[in-house]
């Protein structure tokens, strides 16, 4: 269980998180969604030690993730956006690398790759930026971390390997892990992210489980416009409009009508969502 608690930083004057508060529970994956700038990496690499809070507090088991400590460290991997080339070839790297991660499985580590097609014989620092992508996505899945923080996954991936991702992160995670995924990509993952975190500029707008989201909130996929619709976009033959569920009607939720009716109306969702 991970504990965030009136979380603040800044880069120098520029304020990006502030008092930011929430609990990361086992066997979950967290979508973190939010516009440029609002502090998604920057939460990422507070979560796993790499920055220091300036305000506020991280628990991760009773640890400060600022701390290194080796035990939480080898629960835990974090996987940047831009991931950097490696003059060594992928088998050897991930056999030298995987020693940091008691679970680390190199059996899983070359399945994974297999099902990205990639070569685990190729030099790193000679494969194409999906398949170096790939190569770090299939280290992730197979160190046998509880926590882990992937920033743009798919960002890089084709759509084939897209789908491959999806269904590597449920055959290799284990059911107790706590993943919190960074993206823009919502279509990449909608079908497996759940809570969904929506950040804002120094705030959580949002966070809550697919199953609350649709109970507070209807989407609607007609063709007739409603004009108490909190949110609408045409579609071809119709419209996706998000409303109050004040009828407790059951419906798909659409994570990007979702994240545009939550900019839209942040005061009203957050109201709407405090008592979860």
């Amino acid at each position: 269980m991970i504990k965030i608690q009136n979380l603040a930083f800044s880069y120098g004057k520029e304020e990006v998180l502030k008092n930011i508060s929430m609990d990361l529970e086992p066997g979950r994956i967290y979508g973190l969604l939010g516009e440029n700038g609002v502090g998604k990496t920057t939460l990422l690499t507070l979560l796993c030690g790499l920055k220091k809070t300036q305000a506020g507090t991280i628990d991760a088991d009773g640890q400060d993730p600022y701390k290194r400590n080796p035990l939480l460290l080898q629960e835990q991997y974090y996987l940047p956006d831009e991931v950097a080339p490696v003059n060594d070839r992928a088998l050897g790297w991930a056999k030298a690398t995987g020693k940091f991660w008691p679970r680390f499985s190199q059996e899983n580590f070359e399945a994974i790759l297999k099902e990205f097609e990639v070569n685990p014989q190729q030099k790193m620092n000679a494969m194409s930026a999906g398949q170096l992508k790939k190569t770090y996505i299939a280290l992730a899945l197979s160190c046998g971390a509880r926590y882990l923080y992937l920033d743009e996954p798919t960002n890089g991936l084709d759509i084939p390997s897209k789908a491959q991702f999806r269904s590597a992160l449920m055959k290799y995670t284990a059911e107790d892990s706590t993943i919190v995924i960074s993206t823009h990509q919502v279509r990449d993952l909608e079908n497996i992210i759940d809570p969904i975190i929506i950040l804002d500029r120094r705030d959580v707008l949002l966070n809550a489980t697919i199953e609350q989201i649709a109970d507070k909130l209807y989407f609607d996929y007609g063709t007739t416009l409603h004009p108490d619709a909190l949110y609408s976009e045409q579609l071809p033959g119709g419209f996706i409009q998000v409303l109050p569920n004040s009828g407790k009607l059951d419906s798909k939720v659409n994570i990007e009508a979702l994240f545009n009716t939550v900019h839209k109306h942040k005061e009203l969702v957050k109201n709407l969502f405090s008592h979860e």
